[in-house]
């Protein structure tokens, strides 16, 4: 047993009022939540916090972990000489060793920056899935087919496989979008759903011209054409959602599907600004995610909540829309569920342990008062004290505890974009 005390505690367990306290964790889970107390079993380790915050870890809901190869080499362009002339080009010389070598480098981002698990849809799955294995982070994976049937039995095998890989492992259903896929994929992966009653996630709406092409070949909106064929029977939900009309927000709620906003991609590749504050007063489910680093170029949540809630002040016109609290939901809570990952929702026994600690005590966070404010607004990855995953600490005081050298991770990632690029 490990226990962490002396804190300050965001359990995000029904809200975010944060109290003092201690956690105990137990294997993979957590123990105790509360007071210290005078009948302690014997602890493996005691960590004393100092008065730092204990929170539930931040889950990126949409991300394309491996897509590091990509940082900084495909910037300041126009999104479609971004996306073929770039992106798409590069991607075709991609191997499963190349994905376990920048999902490793993934996840030491991913682990610095507080973040505890992924919701990755990327090339060459098994490399990927083996990499967050080998380190002790966790993942869910969704499945992204296109219009080439090539691909679609790959579907309900990876769900299979991947769902009983390994306890930290799970796969979702999905494909990768309208545009790059057919009516009859929709109609294969709304088959599938409805045999596992499992729901389906894509890329969704993120531009207008994604949502304007959907129209111009359907006669109707991506959401809408999702609905038509049955993708939604057992829910699901998108990534992006940037353009969303008033009968996609219907359906949205009507099947309580989640929408993934991914702001600081969105305004790199100038695909316009989510409307959080519409979709949240109307009911949706909301979750945050990076998109890939291509885009970003970065893999932090703690950028992502800044901008989620500035933008939509700046898109309301409104200094008040879209509050801290809102924000610290999405990305801690809202992801998790979005992902499936119910068990790692928040701070209470019975929970996975996924938790992380951030140092309260560094001058951005000085003085203290609203500590969810401070959270969305002032704080950084650079904060992130401690990563715990599954009950393993992973991450500690600017060290890794993964089993691998960091520094040959960077190393062989550095390599690897040098071939590819070459």
């Amino acid at each position: 047993m490990i226990r962490l005390y002396n804190a300050r505690l965001l359990t995000m367990d029904g809200g975010v009022a944060v109290t003092d306290g201690e956690v105990w964790t137990e294997g993979s889970t957590i123990a105790y939540v509360g007071p210290a107390r005078a009948d302690m079993p014997a602890f493996e380790r005691q960590i004393d916090l100092r008065g730092d915050l204990l929170m539930p870890g931040l889950k990126n809901a949409h991300a394309h972990s491996a897509m590091t190869f990509l940082r900084n080499r495909a910037d300041d362009l126009p999104l479609q000489e971004w996306l073929f002339g770039r992106v798409i080009p590069l991607e075709g010389k991609l191997n499963p060793d190349y994905i376990r070598i920048f999902t490793r480098l993934a996840i030491l981002e991913y682990l610095a920056g507080g973040t505890t698990a992924c919701f990755d849809m990327y090339y060459h799955r098994q490399a990927f899935a083996e990499a967050c294995r080998e380190l002790g982070f966790r993942a869910v994976i969704c499945c992204g087919i296109d219009a080439g049937e090539e691909s679609w039995p790959g579907l309900e095998r990876d769900y299979e496989h991947f769902n009983r890989f390994d306890p930290l492992i799970s796969c979702q259903l999905g494909f990768h979008a309208e545009y790059t896929g057919s009516v009859p994929m929709l109609d294969y992966i709304a088959d599938a759903a409805r045999r596992y009653h499992a729901p389906v996630f894509s890329h969704n709406s993120e531009t207008r011209a994604e949502v304007a092409g959907c129209i111009e070949r359907h006669g109707m909106t991506p959401t809408a054409l999702f609905e038509s064929r049955g993708v939604f029977e057992y829910g699901g939900g998108g990534f992006h959602c940037t353009y969303m009309t008033d009968e996609d927000i219907d359906i949205f709620v009507r099947r309580g599907l989640w929408a993934v906003s991914n702001p600081a991609a969105n305004l790199k590749l100038a695909s316009g600004i989510a409307p959080l504050t519409k979709m949240k007063q109307a009911g949706v489910n909301l979750a945050l995610g990076t998109d890939g680093a291509a885009g970003n170029n970065a893999l932090d949540l703690f950028r992502e909540m800044f901008l989620a809630a500035a933008l939509q002040k700046v898109a309301e016109d409104d200094a008040s829309a879209f509050p801290a609290a809102s924000v610290l939901e999405m990305a801690a809570v809202g992801s998790a569920r979005a992902m499936g990952l119910n068990q790692c929702d928040a701070i209470a026994v019975g929970k996975q342990a996924d938790l992380i600690v951030v140092d309260l005590h560094k001058p951005n966070m000085r003085p203290q008062s609203s500590i969810p404010a401070a959270l969305v607004y002032s704080c950084s990855s650079a904060n992130v004290r401690m990563t715990m995953i599954a009950g393993r600490i992973l991450y500690e005081d600017g060290e890794y505890r993964i089993g691998i050298d960091p520094g040959q991770i960077c190393a062989e990632a550095e390599q690897a974009a040098k071939e590819i690029a070459g």
